[in-house]
């Protein structure tokens, strides 16, 4: 397990790149990760100087542990060119591609990469019907690939479909996209949910998402935040289980025992490796949320 298949996303929020008290604000909430956008959240007129800002703010630093993402324009706009080339001199954690479709999205992009830094990794938004059904030859397009974002807006809107709670018009492209990530080791972060001041209804979408093994919860509004932290962070039940589990499994195998027995129930590896994941994130957590402080 790498560091990056456990650093934490339960709480990916949307930054407008054109705003710069939000960026500075960004610097003291508590999100995992940030996309700082020039995409969508801002208009064609303000595109130019939202680079210069996210970029500078990119390089300026002082987000603590926060993942720090550019959700560039795409290649084929105009402002795509110039956002990939400063993206790549800021050297985020990563670089969002928009309405990625096919797998030659994510090869091109990264061909046009050699400038940033190692650690620079990219993310894919999935939210076209072709990306939908290119899902696993996408996630498998390059090493570099690290992250599929879930742009459930978009997806809605191709399909000629309609929001629903249970969201069942979407369920096949999440699945599909939850398949392909799993297969290839990709992180993946489950789409927004719009009414940001429904409390409860973006818990049960959350739980939703937890559920189907989403990573986290992209975000639109800093006070979602609170909900999509709690919901995808291990909670104190499910650590005490990992624990007994690690401990009651090591002790079997060092007895020559195949499995072991906890509470009544049978103990196996792979029990074994679920838990010594959540363990794993819990630990990230705790360190991330003590370089923010």
């Amino acid at each position: 397990m790498t560091a990056d298949q456990t650093r934490p996303r339960r709480s990916v929020l949307y930054m407008p790149g054109s705003r710069a008290r939000a960026l500075e604000k960004a610097r003291s909430l508590a999100a995992d990760s940030l996309i700082l956008d020039l995409e969508d959240a801002v208009t064609p007129e303000e595109k130019p100087a939202a680079r210069d800002l996210v970029c500078a703010a990119v390089r300026e630093g002082g987000y603590g542990g926060r993942e720090l993402v550019i959700r560039i324009n795409g290649l084929d706009t105009e402002w795509g060119a110039a956002d990939l080339e400063a993206a790549c001199a800021a050297g985020p954690d990563a670089i969002l591609l928009p309405k990625v479709s096919r797998p030659e999205d994510i090869t091109g992009l990264e061909a046009k990469m050699a400038a940033a830094p190692a650690h620079t990794r990219i993310w894919a938004m999935m939210e076209t019907p072709l990306g939908m059904l290119n899902a696993a030859a996408i996630a498998a397009a390059s090493p570099r690939l690290a992250c599929f974002v879930m742009g459930t807006n978009d997806l809605v809107k191709d399909l000629q479909a309609r929001h629903t709670p249970d969201r069942l018009p979407v369920m096949t492209s999440l699945g599909l996209c939850l398949l392909a990530a799993r297969a290839h080791g990709l992180a993946i972060i489950d789409g927004v949910y719009n009414a940001f001041r429904d409390e409860e209804g973006l818990r049960a979408s959350c739980l939703q998402g937890l559920e189907m093994g989403f990573d986290g919860k992209t975000l639109i509004h800093p006070a979602q935040l609170p909900i999509a932290n709690e919901v995808f962070a291990p909670t104190a039940e499910d650590l005490a289980q990992a624990e007994a589990y690690v401990s009651a499994f090591e002790a079997a195998m060092a007895e020559g025992a195949g499995v072991a027995v906890v509470d009544g129930r049978i103990v196996e590896n792979l029990h074994v490796e679920n838990a010594r994941r959540l363990l794993a994130q819990a630990a990230a957590i705790r360190e991330l949320e003590a370089g923010a402080a």
